[in-house]
């Protein structure tokens, strides 16, 4: 047992361990095994048949947004960038009508983007830029990874919870707790691997990597206000003046300058504006209880009690006028 516990404290410390210079090798995209070495209990099938599940309960949660033009546009934009990654699953992307800027890719290549994101970005390469860094964490397999090494942990812990007491104790609500976490909530070691594959996926797909520091630098400005959705955004993407630097480091050390990049379309700009209207449409659509709240009502006084109802006469009136509330 002892031996065990030795070996999960080594592997955690490699997870939180930069992991970014083993990978530098730009012209392997695409052949590398990012994942090679680490502790994963998870085939490729297994992990997209788990990503199918938590798509499930994300896409029940949420409202995808229905509008064909801005769906296809961030799906063939995600695409070209995993294109140009070491993924070896297939993505599926969609866009979440959400305010909060953010972006999320499930185990499995199961990809969400909020318009929130979308908004948020001045240029394509910002967006981009987010996007590769989601990107990497399913190329680098790190929410099976860690989930692995916390399945582990579980089972090194049992003779803990068999002693019972406050030992014990905490120990089962430290196992329960870890488990649900590791899907969206990353080492240090996990979010600079990802930061670095990000950035050599958004230089070999024609970006401007600096874009991709750029937008965590306007991050980083908001969220010291802790005023604006930035700071609830990337509550698990911890955001540090050192961080910054080190990627802006990265590009001068490791990306081979190009001649030109892609930094914005006037095709971005279009999705944008067409996202911000339907965005403003949306929330101009009246409450369904406001609206209610606003009809005109009679009271009549009726054997001692009071009835609260609209006139018959009131009622037949409006049938035809009322305006009928869809909710997406």
């Amino acid at each position: 047992m002892k031996i065990l516990l030795i070996w999960i404290a080594s592997c955690l410390v490699a997870a939180t361990a930069f992991a970014g210079q083993k990978h530098a090798d730009l012209e392997n995209i695409g052949v590398r095994n990012i994942n090679a070495g680490q502790l994963n209990f998870f085939s490729v099938e297994k992990e997209i048949a788990l990503g199918q599940e938590l798509s499930a309960e994300v896409e029940i949660s949420s409202k995808i947004l229905d509008d064909a033009e801005v769906a296809e546009y961030v799906s063939r934009l995600g695409q070209n960038l995993v294109k140009n990654s070491d993924a070896k699953v297939p993505f599926v992307i969609k866009v979440i009508a959400s305010d909060e800027i953010n972006a999320m890719a499930l185990p499995g290549g199961f990809f969400y983007v909020n318009t929130g994101l979308i908004l948020a970005a001045n240029e394509e390469a910002e967006l981009a830029g987010v996007m590769a860094h989601e990107i990497a964490h399913v190329a680098a397999r790190h929410s099976t990874e860690q989930f692995s090494k916390a399945r582990v942990f579980t089972f090194a812990s049992l003779p803990l919870i068999f002693l019972g007491g406050p030992a014990g104790y905490t120990i089962q609500q430290a196992a329960g707790f870890l488990m649900p976490l590791q899907f969206l909530r990353f080492s240090r070691g996990s979010e600079r691997e990802a930061d670095f594959l990000g950035l050599q996926y958004l230089h070999r797909a024609g970006y401007d990597p600096a874009a991709f520091t750029s937008f965590f630098e306007r991050v980083n400005a908001q969220e010291k206000s802790r005023t604006s959705f930035f700071a609830k955004a990337f509550s698990t993407h911890p955001l540090t003046r050192d961080r910054i630097a080190r990627t802006q480091g990265h590009i001068e050390r490791v990306l081979p300058d190009r001649e030109e990049y892609v930094l914005n379309t006037s095709e971005f700009d279009r999705i944008k504006a067409r996202v911000e209207a339907i965005e403003n449409a949306r929330k101009s659509e009246p409450n369904a209880s406001e609206e209610e709240g606003r009809r005109p009502r009679l009271k009549r006084q009726t054997s001692g009690s009071v009835e609260d109802k609209a006139t018959q006469e009131g009622s037949r009136a409006n049938e035809d006028e009322r305006p009928t509330l869809t909710r997406k």
